[in-house]
């Protein structure tokens, strides 16, 4: 009955008008191939990332497009280590009242990048940070000088601004409920690590994190890693406490984490000890090399081939898990990110049919994004082109699928020209561009294109989950409806290619995408960062 229901909702596709440049019905055929069952849930290192990356580049050679990475190969190597918590480990909190367990995926998810055999750590002191910023340039410094040698760090997700009312963030040194990266977990992990901690706890909140519960533990304790990175830069054990498990933590140790949670919002905040409580973790670990590998091809430009523009999404997902409610273990992520891959297959496709652009064009699909974007942390350390000649970087993750919208959503408004280029591409469609509404979930700091614009590339994210779309049938309210339907199967089983997906929203937006990237590469233009922007000193430094 599903196979007759995707048979049917391609039909419909088909019968739908394309947008110029992007075909529902492919659209949906890639989507249908990539979470098929053989791949396994694309999972980098395993069967179905070798299954995966031989599909992506016979796709590309029947485009026509040359291999895009050395010495004439369609891939660039992203080494890796995977490391896995495995079953029968304790974690306790020792204090009077004796040592109460945090049951995994219940009070608390952990993880390590460490590749070791086994997590101990015992009786370690936990220490609360706040929000464990430091921002030099804003006169803020949560740690105050703490020692976190051997200790837990415990934080709060995103930033001090978050939960600051309306006047306190009008005047707030990080972006008000925008997050800043100093909001990102990424960020408190490694800040931990840089102080000396021997683990590092964030505390969940959904409006905080951007996700729920579920979302935090679908990885099942299996982490990804760059195996050049120097061990030391990760702490022995990683991960989150459920936000009712960690007040009753708190109030263990005769705290008020709502209270704290104020006080961490001010710039004089000192660190506060969990006195009296011990935290202990014996995990058994497994660990892996991993060989894993981004795809690349490339369009060569007829006039100026050393310049380039770069289309990219990630080819990843999160393999195969524990079972769900309907005894589904596949998480084959159709829309995060097998719709992004489709979308680039398609701007390849327009660009191979129409003249040769000035430029060149390079296609770059990724690997282990969703364990931290590594493929293209690798590929900015270690840049295939150079990076002060790479013009832009496009890159498409995760689209509305509930029929053509009035607007495009922008995330991370205020960064850079691609944003004046992407409003006139909306208007010449009829649509308009919206700020995302949700900026609180630091959306620009979650992709792909993050790696690069560190680095200085002009980017621009195409991304729908910054707020609800203004949907032709429906309006806000319908695409408030889809968002939420969708976050609920964010990174879980249920984010599969479904027959109530209309792809016409996706193929516009896909469409915008190859406008914005081959009039680039026909043209002479060098985006600019805007002043204000974060990354501008990076891209005035490269473009020098």
């Amino acid at each position: 009955m599903k196979t007759l229901l995707l048979g049917c909702a391609a039909a419909a596709l088909v019968l739908a008008a394309p947008a110029a440049g992007a075909d529902p019905a492919r659209l949906a055929d890639t989507v249908r191939t990539l979470t098929a069952d053989a791949f396994g849930g694309r999972a980098p290192g395993t069967p179905g990332e070798d299954k995966t990356v031989a599909w992506l580049i016979a796709q590309l050679q029947a485009l026509g497009l040359e291999p895009g990475g050395r010495d004439g190969s369609w891939t660039q190597a992203v080494p890796l280590v995977r490391t896995r918590i495995g079953a029968g480990g304790t974690v306790t909190v020792a204090g009077a009242d004796g040592a109460v367990p945090l049951l995994p995926g219940r009070d608390i998810y952990v993880t390590t990048a460490r590749p070791v055999d086994r997590v101990a750590i015992a009786d370690a002191p936990l220490l609360f940070v706040g929000y464990g910023v430091t921002a030099p340039e804003q006169g803020w410094d949560d740690f105050k000088g703490a020692d976190l040698t051997g200790k837990i760090a415990v934080f709060l997700v995103n930033d001090p601004d978050f939960e600051a009312g309306a006047a306190d963030a009008a005047t707030g040194k990080f972006g008000g409920r925008r997050m800043t990266y100093y909001g990102r977990w990424t960020y408190k992990f490694e800040e931990a690590a840089r102080r000396g901690a021997v683990g590092a706890l964030i505390v969940h909140d959904t409006p905080g994190a951007g996700y729920g519960w579920d979302t935090v533990k679908a990885p099942g304790g299996e982490v990804y890693d760059l195996v050049q990175r120097d061990p030391a830069a990760r702490v022995m054990l990683q991960g989150w406490l459920e936000g009712a498990a960690a007040t009753a933590l708190f109030r263990r140790a005769g705290l008020d984490l709502a209270a704290l949670r104020v006080r961490a919002r001010q710039a004089d905040f000192r660190p506060v000890p969990l006195a009296g409580l011990a935290f202990s973790a014996a995990l058994p670990v497994s660990h892996a090399t991993v060989a894993s590998r981004n795809v690349l091809a490339r369009l060569p430009g007829a006039a100026r081939p050393d310049e380039l523009v770069m289309v990219a999404a990630h080819w990843d997902a999160f393999g195969i898990g524990a079972p769900d409610a309907q005894g589904r273990t596949i998480r084959a992520g159709a829309n995060d990110d097998a719709l992004g891959v489709a979308g680039v297959l398609e701007v390849a496709r327009a660009a191979v049919a129409a003249p040769r652009p000035a430029r060149s064009l390079v296609f770059a699909l990724w690997t282990a994004e969703e364990n931290g974007l590594l493929g293209s942390q690798a590929y900015a350390a270690d840049p295939v082109y150079p990076l002060d000649r790479t013009v832009a970087n496009f890159t498409l993750d995760v689209f509305q699928t509930a029929g053509p919208a009035r607007d495009v959503m922008l995330i991370g408004k205020g960064q850079n020209q691609l944003e004046e280029d992407l409003a006139i591409a909306a208007a010449a469609q009829g649509r308009t561009v919206s700020a995302e509404a949700l900026p609180e979930r630091g959306l620009f700091y979650r992709a792909d294109h993050f790696p690069l614009a560190r680095k200085g590339v002009p980017t621009l994210l195409m991304m729908a989950l910054g707020g609800p779309p203004d949907l032709v049938d429906g309006g806000r309210a319908a695409g408030e409806a889809w968002l939420k339907s969708y976050m609920a199967c964010y990174h879980q089983t249920c984010d599969s290619l479904d027959a109530s997906w209309n792809l016409r929203g996706a193929a516009d937006d896909i469409a915008l995408i190859t406008k914005l990237s081959t009039d680039l590469a026909n043209s002479t233009r060098w985006p600019q960062w805007y002043p204000g922007s974060e990354f501008k000193a990076a891209g005035d430094s490269l473009r020098r």
